[in-house]
């Protein structure tokens, strides 16, 4: 386990990828609440506005993504990683969207483990398989391969079903699915959806706890889990 303490009293250093979206905002909250790190370091694409709190120091890096082995400074002397990073085939179309979430995400994880990242905890999906017919899933199945692969002391994959959020920009098809399921959830809470913010408190609870091996796949009735329970430091 990288992070001890709690409320500003954190020890070591993270690092998040995608903490302009829903989810990583998310878990930047619940970083920062926390305080399990003395320092998280944003590595993105743009600086974002965040409101000032005491406390958990968090750093911001701007990086160009179709050059990303040129910042390999910003991945150095961080013990955990948490990658959100990802875009839709609608907004980048297809060959955009193989390049941020399968690209971009291993070739950041390789500059994660050669800067010394010892945990690498990273978003998928429910139904991820390199061999499926459909782009979406092959490439997170993909992606799961590649980091891997890498070679990090851990290595935790989430694989949420239909994350349940507020965004920015509106998504037709994603709001309908959303309350649609939203309402589904009442009767199977597990079974469809999650919240991003169980998604979030998983990912920081998944550094806390032991680990299920080299590897471990949560999926998402084990978010679920992971995400109500309170994590328990120093275990």
């Amino acid at each position: 386990m990288a992070a001890t303490g709690g409320g500003g009293s954190g020890a070591g250093s993270c690092f998040v990828l995608g903490a302009s979206g829903a989810t990583g905002q998310a878990l930047l909250r619940e970083l920062r609440a926390r305080g399990l790190f003395a320092r998280v370091t944003l590595i993105g694409r743009r600086h974002l506005s965040l409101a000032e709190e005491s406390g958990t120091a968090v750093e911001q890096v701007v990086v160009d993504f179709e050059r990303l082995s040129e910042h390999a400074t910003a991945f150095r002397g961080h013990d955990v990683g948490f990658c959100c990073l990802g875009t839709t085939r609608s907004k980048a179309g297809a060959d955009g969207f193989v390049r941020v979430d399968r690209d971009y995400v291993a070739q950041a994880a390789e500059l994660a483990r050669a800067g010394g990242c010892k945990h690498f905890v990273t978003l998928s999906s429910q139904g991820a398989n390199e061999h499926s017919r459909f782009l979406y899933l092959r490439v997170k199945g993909e992606v799961e391969k590649l980091v891997q692969a890498v070679g990090f002391d851990r290595c935790t994959i989430l694989r949420p079903a239909v994350l349940l959020c507020t965004r920015q920009e509106f998504r037709p098809l994603e709001w309908l699915t959303q309350h649609v399921l939203g309402a589904v959830a009442w009767f199977f809470p597990t079974a469809y959806s999650v919240p991003v913010q169980t998604v979030a408190r998983a990912m920081v609870a998944s550094v806390l706890q032991p680990g299920g091996g080299k590897v471990e796949v949560l999926e998402n009735k084990a978010i679920h889990q992971l995400g109500k329970a309170e994590p328990q430091l120093g275990t």
